[in-house]
């Protein structure tokens, strides 16, 4: 055999061990499969005609590479865009625009998908704030039917391997919260600890619907200190609402109890817990060791702390965006989105637990 001869068989043999792999070198693992709310929705919304939780206007998108609106509830990239990036992969696409009839390109959901709305909570009633979201329950319900068209694309034995090694990211919550706090009839029915009892068992139906579906990593972040949120801010004298904090803590304590039990139930999960709670409050605290200088009021809004009326095309706009935590009444701006997602996928132990996303990538 020549020495060209040994070098193109060689260069065949690495190339289809490659493609027979799944995904490249640069790729970390092979999807992305992200459920949740606006903290991670990458454009769902944007094809929900009666919703009015929507980021399609300025000032949204003000910092994205195009600097156009992209649905994203930021002033540029969000949490799923950084953790992508992190793993090697492009975002993954909102679902509903790979089955509207304007996707073309008939990308398969082998790729990766976001069922992320924003508005939507764990429980299904949490979207009748916003006239129409995509409650948890239907974003499986959505990638129940993905996962039979993949089935049908490759087979069900590579389809489960394929999964096994994706990771299924779950960032939702905080609306439920939200929900119980400005509801009294919600108030009226349940106590707050039977209601964050309710959201931990109810988030475990749909985590076992999805690993009866082929998940086995996950990524599942807790909710933030809302009480902090310039909505919050502003009904108590621009101070955090301690109550919406201590309720946001107890349900991430049921949150991680669940998951450690869900864990002995089933066998094969593994899984990586991120405290968005401890991370949010070490920025509102120690700001200036992270560029920031402002914790209480959003970049783009109307009236005390620009919280008096959603992120909208005549609404104020601060002119640094980086030195801002929040960037609406709700949502955290690109830059301390990029600060969270270093966090979920480095760590250290005090914001992830019992690990990582690094350590789940190579669990």
């Amino acid at each position: 055999m020549s020495y060209k001869t040994f070098l193109g068989c060689s260069f065949l043999l690495i190339s289809v061990f490659i493609f027979s792999s799944g995904f490249s070198k640069a790729q970390m693992v092979p999807a992305v499969y992200v459920f949740g709310d606006s903290l991670v929705d990458v454009g769902n919304n944007n094809y929900l005609t009666l919703s009015i939780a929507k980021a399609n206007h300025r000032h949204y998108g003000i910092d994205f590479p195009n600097q156009k609106p992209t649905g994203r509830f930021s002033n540029g990239k969000n949490a799923a865009d950084f953790i992508a990036e992190k793993l090697g992969l492009a975002t993954s696409p909102p679902y509903l625009s790979l089955i509207s009839k304007a996707n073309k390109n008939n990308e398969s959901f082998m790729n990766g998908v976001s069922f992320a709305s924003g508005g939507a909570g764990i429980f299904d009633g949490t979207d009748e704030r916003f006239k129409q979201s995509i409650p948890l329950t239907r974003q499986v319900d959505s990638y129940s039917l993905a996962h039979e068209e993949m089935t049908q694309e490759v087979g069900a034995a590579a389809l489960q391997k394929h999964l096994s090694k994706s990771i299924f990211t779950v960032v939702i919550g905080s609306n439920d919260l939200f929900g119980y706090f400005e509801s009294s009839d919600l108030r009226r029915k349940s106590t707050p600890q039977q209601y964050v009892d309710s959201m931990a068992f109810s988030l475990k139906v749909q985590l076992q619907r999805l690993y009866d579906l082929g998940g086995r990593k996950f990524e599942i972040a807790g909710v933030g200190a809302i009480g902090c949120c310039p909505e919050f801010r502003l009904k108590n004298n621009t101070e955090c609402l301690v109550e919406a904090n201590y309720w946001s803590v107890k349900y991430n304590e049921g949150l991680q109890s669940m998951l450690k039990e869900w864990q002995s139930e089933n066998r094969g999960i593994i899984y990586s817990y991120f405290d968005t709670y401890a991370a949010i409050s070490d920025l509102i605290q120690n700001p200036a060791s992270y560029g920031f200088a402002e914790v209480k009021a959003a970049c783009c809004g109307l009236g005390v702390l620009n919280a008096r009326a959603p992120c909208l095309p005549v609404s104020n706009l601060c002119p640094n965006r980086q030195d801002h935590i929040f960037w609406d009444q709700f949502h955290p701006t690109e830059a301390a989105s990029r600060i969270f997602a270093d966090r979920i996928f480095n760590g250290p132990s005090s914001y992830t637990s019992p690990i990582n996303m690094r350590q789940l990538v190579a669990a």
